[in-house]
């Protein structure tokens, strides 16, 4: 008994030993961030925009590892089962909330759930705009609907992937209108911006930060912001509660961890977060892509997260199933 004792004691002193150290030295070296989508996306932009900031909170370099697939949920899924070391942590759109729903509406296993990570911080949280190629004669949202009212199922629009987080906001419109469009789901929000830009889809519900350049380069336009007003940075682009739909429904991007990663790693990287947000460097990236900065440390975070995540299930029951066409 006395040597199981002294053995267990050995033990508990080396765990504290190691949190101390780990309290103390993370990070010693590099940080990764999955981003679960392609580049050039709104998970993609948020990270590589903070990453010079970050880096210098954190005193060491941030890679940024594009793992992109089934909108999202290939990185999402990866990031989950990665070492709880503090060294992996993830970008993630509400997608995060919603894949685990889609998974149990089809009856599948889900590939992670939302209870195996940690939120670290919220970056922003912009509404989506519903966009079109220039080219396309909708002048305003009225004329899409009653144009797709003569046509259903004509016009394609594009997303992120099917139930992503682009995908949402389509399909509550469309419900909302009665209306019906056929969807071209891709991997992620830059392929979705080049499919408008192609013209192999007539629009789709973009992030402003995304298609800020193309509207401002006339290649776009805007026709409705998801919510109840009107964006500063396009005050002409009205609301959908100003046109008579109650449709609540933003883009935000979210710093998180696995489950299990240790207090002292989380702590380190709020801190880090915290500290990167207030970078004027920072702050003026976030004005050039037109993105107000939102940012929500984990506690706060971890609230809205559940709220949002609440809502959304919501949403997915009311979408119901949605098969990929062909």
């Amino acid at each position: 008994m006395t040597r199981v004792l002294a053995f267990l004691g050995a033990v508990a002193v080396t765990t504290l030993t190691a949190l101390g150290a780990h309290a103390q030295g993370f990070p010693n070296r590099p940080v990764t961030v999955i981003v679960p989508f392609p580049p050039g996306g709104v998970a993609d932009v948020s990270v590589r925009t903070i990453q010079s900031s970050l880096e210098r909170q954190l005193k060491q370099p941030l890679i940024i590892q594009n793992r992109a697939g089934a909108a999202g949920a290939v990185g999402m899924a990866a990031a989950a089962n990665a070492a709880a070391d503090g060294y992996t942590i993830l970008c993630a759109l509400p997608s995060i909330s919603t894949i685990p729903e889609v998974d149990t509406l089809f009856g599948r296993t889900p590939v992670f759930k939302r209870e195996q990570f940690a939120p670290i911080a919220r970056l922003n949280a912009d509404p989506s705009m519903m966009v079109v190629n220039a080219s396309v004669p909708w002048k305003t949202l009225k004329d899409m609907i009653e144009d797709a009212q003569k046509k259903p199922g004509e016009f394609v629009y594009s997303s992120s992937g099917i139930y992503g987080a682009s995908h949402f906001p389509m399909e509550m419109l469309l419900h909302a209108a009665s209306i019906k469009m056929r969807h071209l789901p891709t991997t992620g929000g830059g392929p979705a911006t080049n499919a408008v830009l192609g013209g192999h889809a007539a629009g789709w519900a973009s992030p402003p930060a995304l298609a800020s350049p193309h509207i401002a380069a006339g290649k776009m336009r805007g026709l409705v912001v998801w919510g109840d007003k009107r964006l500063e940075e396009f005050p002409d682009v009205p609301s959908a509660k100003e046109l008579g739909y109650d449709l609540p429904y933003w883009v935000w991007a979210g710093l998180f961890a696995p489950k299990a990663t240790p207090a002292p790693a989380l702590t380190a990287l709020r801190r880090a977060v915290a500290g990167a947000v207030k970078d004027p460097e920072y702050i003026a990236a976030m004005k050039k892509v037109q993105t107000p900065i939102s940012y929500l440390d984990a506690p706060e975070f971890q609230k809205f997260w559940d709220e949002d995540a609440v809502r959304l299930a919501d949403i997915v029951k009311k979408i119901g199933k949605v098969e990929e066409q062909k």
